[in-house]
């Protein structure tokens, strides 16, 4: 253990060396890189600096106790002990949660893509509200919210909903916190709509799509047709009075990107190319990781949004993640934001699914 320990403090020397560098000011991809990577090795260097100390400092204090005639101080140093053995369990457990290979989109913001799928109104009506959960959690947790597009409807003659939203969210835990997330969402309630008090069944897809990096999407402006037109449904003062819509076809895939939030031509211009981008990495790295995701059974969902993965049950105040087999009857707090209960266990099942894959557990 020490030798890997060795390891790890050389290369948090030559991270300390590298990030003194004065010409890294002027590469900011490279000194995100680097200041990420000194971040999680050094937190890995202080976790296991400590487990080292716990150990020496156990083994000291057995002998102590094991040497020690008078009752009173060998029940001190025996509790002496379990307080190190506790100390030192957590600690372990820390590092091994350290050592796990790193997710390469850690710390990237993500786009968030939320559509209506069947129930009609009624599915429009549950995209809103889950957007209004996904923005009240990332309030508390300090994420940012970004509207890239939006498609609104107009329900049951003042409720909003959404055919669909795309958001971009910022933030250290973005991925973290909400890759999970991504796959069918299926509620079961009363609709607005429904004048017999009849609970209807409807659902909703969520993609959570890590951004590329400026150098990992390359595209060539001349696969590209762009169309500008006049904004369509309901909008904000000159958003349909002005050629200010965007639709961007990636002619050798196909994909499609309309984006008319903004009076501006050249903002929509902008965000349709981000909303493009995204979807061409999230289509390349399908493709690359396609037969490794087919090997892990034991992994958290695929990301795939067509894998139903969530029901909220109104009437039973009961949400299910059929992933973990995790049901809770607290859904009126969790539409409400408090989404930690349901993702922390989420968070767990992937670690220990890693750690298995290791040999290891916790």
């Amino acid at each position: 253990m020490s030798e890997q320990l060795r390891v790890f403090e050389q290369r948090l020397e030559a991270l300390n060396t590298a990030l003194m560098d004065p010409a890294l000011g002027s590469d900011v991809s490279r000194l995100r890189r680097l200041s990420k990577e000194h971040a999680h090795v050094s937190q890995i260097v202080e976790v296991w600096q400590d487990t080292v100390r716990l150990e020496a400092e156990l083994t000291e204090t057995r002998e102590m106790a094991s040497e020690e005639s008078d009752p009173e101080m060998r029940a001190l140093v025996r509790a002496e002990i379990t307080s190190l053995e506790e100390q030192l369990d957590a600690r372990t457990k820390e590092l091994k949660l350290l050592l796990l290979p790193q997710d390469p989109h850690e710390g990237r913001p993500i786009l968030l893509e939320i559509r209506a799928g069947t129930g009609g109104d009624e599915a429009a009506l549950f995209a809103a509200d889950l957007y209004r959960m996904y923005s009240r959690f990332g309030e508390a947790e300090g994420l940012s919210f970004d509207v890239l597009s939006s498609s609104e409807i107009s329900v049951a003659g003042s409720a909003m909903g959404f055919k669909e939203i795309i958001a971009s969210v910022s933030g250290d835990n973005a991925y973290k916190l909400l890759r999970f997330e991504s796959g069918v969402h299926r509620v079961q309630r009363v609709p607005a709509t429904e004048s017999q008090g009849r609970i209807h069944t409807s659902a909703a897809t969520v993609a959570v799509m890590p951004e590329p990096e400026e150098v990992e999407v390359q595209i060539d402006p001349k696969e590209l047709r762009i169309d500008v037109m006049r904004a369509s449904g309901p909008g904000g003062q000159s958003v349909n009075t002005t050629d200010s819509a965007v639709r961007i076809v990636h002619i050798p895939t196909g994909l499609t990107v309309q984006c008319q939030d903004e009076k501006s031509q050249i903002k929509n211009r902008d965000k349709a190319m981000r909303v493009l981008k995204t979807r061409l990495y999230e289509k390349m790295e399908a493709e690359r990781h396609a037969a490794e995701a087919a090997e892990r059974k034991s992994q958290v969902g695929s990301g795939d949004r067509s894998e139903r993965i969530r029901t909220y049950n109104f009437p039973q105040n009961r949400l299910t993640d059929h992933r973990i087999n995790l049901t809770m009857y607290n859904l009126d707090r969790v539409v409400s934001g408090d989404l930690r209960p349901v993702i922390e266990p989420l968070m767990a099942h992937h670690q220990a699914a890693l750690l298995a894959e290791q040999g290891h557990t916790l």
